[in-house]
């Protein structure tokens, strides 16, 4: 099987379990959202927002990085794998130490639920951090479905606690020992995901934590960069949701919380896709800078084509989704001066189209070792961002937490696509974009037309969505086929005969 293939089909396989989760994590934000309200919800998410911070730092893109040294085969692999592993354990341990001592001296969070449902939501994130760093080893060996697997039955697992505590425990009651008990179920099914993974991968590796003194002083000097640049986008990433907790209430975060949540699930496609490829780029660009170029044009390619219809799709049926994903009192009421969750979206979706196109150029400065450029790049973006939401949160609440947002991710493509070309020079097909611009265009058109119409065919009502989405791609990629838009090397795979040639 050649490279593109296990690329894709890696690709492909974290997607796919993507796709279940976010089936599950609907369920679940379907299900919380009405037993704690939106209030309630604005501080479920806050708890796993102020935790993002710190989890990050934990992070520093180690996975990132020793997903490039294992590619690169320069060292033993049993050695990266148990180094990056101890690294991880030590700065998650003290991460989420932090967070706690944190979350207890916050005066805003005293008398509240906040401080021990942070406690209890560290242990989930400790044990998400340990499963990504043994998830690397997978990773590079293009195994990623034994990963993906212990995810989704770990989110089965969390599922089925929250709603026993929803339905049978706590019925009707959504006291704070039933918010500590939801946390908990996150807790429970992370350590499984965790455990089965650990299984799989000990038949690659014998991984076990490594305290490598000389090689931890060489990874974190190549790593902090990175790190503090993922820190930074974390910052400008989450700090709305945190400025709105503090500045605007719970109830602004609730109304904001369902969107950002539709598209943190959307959001790890390019991360999944790229962290694939990141080994056949770190390999071509040191042999071979123009095939190294074509693969960055090809991923560019792949997540625009992937990225302008979601976000179109998203932009049309906001309305329906929120209603699905969530309860009546989420949605907007133009006519009371309510702006709910479906704006949140509608205006998100921007961002996250913007964010799709970034991983490209991102990726890139990781794979040429130039990851210090995003340091400044992200520090830049993450200043403007909290200055932006300090003037404009108080006046347009979540509204303009989501337009700083997307102005943020803006400015990160612009600013990426020239830094990254310093390294690599890659090109784009204007043609091809435009095509598919052409082909978003009328399937925009059609959902447009067809999405009152078919309210009221067979009394699907909202569910409509499902309908509109499969005729809305099936329109997309009709026309990307029919005017040639799709890169030669996807059309070939698509059609069976053979792969991308790296």
């Amino acid at each position: 099987m050649s490279t593109a293939k296990k690329i894709l089909g890696n690709t492909a396989v974290q997607v796919a379990g993507r796709g279940i989760m976010a089936i599950i994590s609907i369920i679940i934000l379907k299900a919380i959202s009405g037993f704690l309200s939106v209030e309630g919800y604005g501080m479920y998410k806050g708890v796993y927002d102020f935790l993002a911070f710190f989890g990050i730092i934990a992070d520093l893109g180690l996975f990132t990085i020793a997903v490039r040294e294992m590619g690169r085969e320069e060292r033993d692999r049993h050695f990266i794998a148990g180094n990056i592993f101890g690294m991880r354990i030590a700065l998650a341990f003290i991460a989420m130490s932090l967070a706690i001592l944190a979350a207890f001296s916050i005066p805003a969070y005293k008398g509240s639920a906040i401080p021990i449902g942070v406690s209890i939501a560290s242990l989930a994130v400790f044990l998400a951090i340990m499963h990504g760093t043994v998830s690397s080893v997978l990773q590079v060996e293009l195994k990623m479905h034994y990963s993906t697997i212990g995810i989704v039955l770990g989110k089965l697992i969390s599922l089925a606690w929250m709603m026993s505590v929803i339905f049978y425990f706590f019925v009707g009651t959504p006291s704070n020992e039933a918010f500590y008990q939801l946390l908990l179920a996150g807790v429970i099914g992370n350590l499984f995901a965790f455990c089965f993974t650990f299984y799989y991968v000990l038949k690659y590796t014998p991984m076990r934590p490594r305290f490598d003194a000389s090689y931890w002083k060489e990874i974190m000097i190549s790593s902090i960069p990175y790190g503090i640049a993922l820190v930074l986008n974390m910052i400008y990433f989450r700090i709305d949701s945190i400025m709105l907790l503090w500045m605007a209430g719970p109830k602004e975060n609730g109304f904001y919380g369902p969107a950002v949540s539709m598209l943190e699930i959307l959001s790890v496609i390019p991360v999944y896709f790229m962290n694939s490829v990141l080994p056949t780029l770190s390999k071509a660009v040191k042999s071979n800078k123009e095939k190294a170029a074509r693969i960055l044009q090809l991923c560019f390619d792949f997540l625009y084509l992937l990225a302008l219809p979601m976000s179109i799709g998203l932009f049309l049926l906001a309305y329906p989704i929120i209603f699905l994903i969530t309860q009546p009192e989420f949605l907007s009421k133009l006519d009371q001066g309510v702006f709910g969750s479906d704006i949140a979206l509608q205006i998100l979706v921007f961002a996250m189209f913007f964010s799709f196109l970034n991983s490209v150029f991102t990726y890139s400065m990781v794979a040429v070792n130039k990851q210090n450029h995003l340091l400044w790049i992200n520090g830049i973006a993450a200043f403007g961002n909290v200055l932006a939401n300090y003037f404009v949160i108080p006046v347009l609440g979540f509204r303009g937490a989501a337009l700083t947002s997307v102005l943020t991710e803006l400015f990160i493509f612009i600013l990426a696509f020239f830094v990254s070309r310093k390294f690599i020079t890659f090109k784009f097909s204007r043609i091809r974009l435009l095509k598919a611009c052409f082909s978003a265009f009328i399937m925009a058109l059609s959902i447009f037309a067809l999405k009152e119409p078919s309210y009221y065919w067979l009394n699907m009502e909202n569910f409509n969505i499902a309908f509109l989405s499969f005729i809305g791609a099936l329109i997309y990629c009709s026309i990307l086929l029919i005017t040639g838009a799709i890169p030669d090397e996807f059309v070939k795979k698509i059609r069976m005969r053979s792969g991308l040639n790296y």
